[in-house]
């Protein structure tokens, strides 16, 4: 896992990518589904499909991790809260989502924005990525909202 980050870090993404998948698929086979260190690779291998822009793979995998993730960890843990912000972030910053995916998107990080500031502060750096992230998923929301309105006038028109 540290070596897969430091070749993100390099620009070796693909290889980070194809080793963050390594490290998530043993540790499945090692430690099972609801081992803390196999939801922890999970949500890396998630980043690594997020920052390639591979959000389908990476919605698939988290929407199978998180509930798994929240009965093992619980509701207030800091993975927990990573792992949400990635899946906010899978849904907001692809081009071809929804407008019901961008409402879940913003709803998403709402929610964990609110917790990370109860559990971690506000001060954290994760509750810092997180507000960022709420303030653009907003701001897509509102856009597309527009554009759908004015879609709809135009149209009965």
């Amino acid at each position: 896992g540290n070596l897969a980050s430091l070749y993100e870090k390099l620009g070796r993404v693909e290889e980070a990518l194809r080793m963050r998948q390594d490290v998530y698929s043993r540790r499945l086979e090692l430690n099972g589904k609801e081992r803390e260190e196999t939801l922890r690779a999970a949500t890396n291998y998630a980043a690594s499909l997020v920052n390639l822009r591979r959000f389908k793979e990476a919605k698939s995998l988290l929407l199978k991790t998180m509930p798994v993730m929240r009965r093992v960890l619980g509701e207030n843990d800091e993975a927990r809260l990573r792992m949400r912000w990635m899946y906010a972030r899978a849904l907001c910053e692809d081009t071809g989502a929804t407008l019901d995916q961008l409402r879940e998107a913003v709803t998403t990080l709402e929610d964990t924005d609110r917790i990370a500031r109860r559990v971690i502060g506000a001060a954290h750096p994760l509750t810092s990525a997180i507000e960022e992230d709420l303030r653009e998923a907003r701001a897509a929301l509102s856009a597309r909202e527009d554009v759908t309105s004015l879609s709809d006038a135009v149209g009965a028109l």
